[in-house]
């Protein structure tokens, strides 16, 4: 039996890494820009940056010589990976929910967005009673399924929504017109449109929902977690988070709460 089998799913992280060498990152295939496969099909995106800051902090604490393997893992399953030890920590844009920390802990924020609708030009979409009567691609099992359901369902209104396993396949759904818009957080869509090659298409300017991201952790291993959260805040607190969203987002102006998001977290360490 190998050490990782050998060591349970309760073993600490930090304690993990060490018997074993290894650091398991888990990320998504299709959440660009947070984490994503890219065109050579390595693990890529801002907030799986954000993670391989912490392996630095790792290989400090434990071993310059601990490997950082990638582990894919899908959206529906991605805190059962989390709970079970097959990843160490989630790099995705994993919003932070009450329910969610029965299972995983979290870390300090990591990413401000929200919840816009994409579809197709002169057919607007700018509030929920827009949405009635029309079919709605949502991904499946996350918060903005969530949202979208109790929001129409405290509005009284009407909609076929239609789940789906990924991003991309939720807007091919509406280039093939099978749905008449795709819900989803905003950077996300907004990522895909800049591939280009999806004419006629539109994003709202409202935001539907607010979310806090952050990395998803194991549940009460307090040492790991000050070891994650310390990485972020030096991030926030020196400034050298702005070159890593700059590599991701460009140069463009931060958003205002997103900026009092770094500033209320660079915690100091002394």
């Amino acid at each position: 039996v190998g050490l990782a089998a050998a060591l349970p799913a309760s073993a600490g992280v930090l304690e993990r890494i060490k018997e074993t060498g290894t650091f398991k990152i888990g990320y998504r295939a299709a959440a660009k820009p947070y984490s994503y496969r890219n065109e050579n099909g390595q693990p890529a995106g801002y907030i799986v940056d954000l993670c391989l800051e912490v392996a630095t902090a790792v290989r400090a604490e434990v071993s310059d010589k601990v490997h950082v393997e990638y582990v894919l893992v899908p959206a529906d399953q991605r805190f059962e990976s989390l709970r079970d030890g097959k990843i160490d920590i989630l790099c995705d844009p994993s919003s932070v929910t009450i329910p969610r920390r029965e299972m995983v802990d979290f870390s300090l924020p990591t990413f401000l967005d929200g919840a816009s609708v994409l579809y197709r030009t002169g057919k607007p979409v700018q509030r929920f009673e827009d949405l009635a009567g029309k079919r709605i691609g949502v991904l499946d099992g996350t918060t903005t399924e969530r949202v979208l359901r109790e929001s129409l369902g405290l509005l009284n209104l009407q909609a076929d929504i239609v789940p789906v396993r990924d991003h991309r396949s939720g807007v091919d759904l509406l280039t093939a017109n099978k749905v008449d818009a795709y819900f989803a957080d905003r950077a996300i869509i907004a990522a895909i449109l800049n591939e280009g090659g999806r004419p006629g298409f539109q994003l709202s300017k409202q935001y539907f929902s607010y979310e806090t991201y952050a990395h998803a952790l194991p549940r009460d291993d307090g040492a790991f977690r000050l070891l994650v959260d310390r990485t972020l805040a030096r991030l926030y607190r020196t400034g050298r988070i702005n070159a890593i969203l700059a590599r991701t987002f460009g140069q463009a102006p931060l958003d205002e709460m997103l900026k009092a998001m770094i500033v209320i977290n660079s915690l100091p360490d002394k």
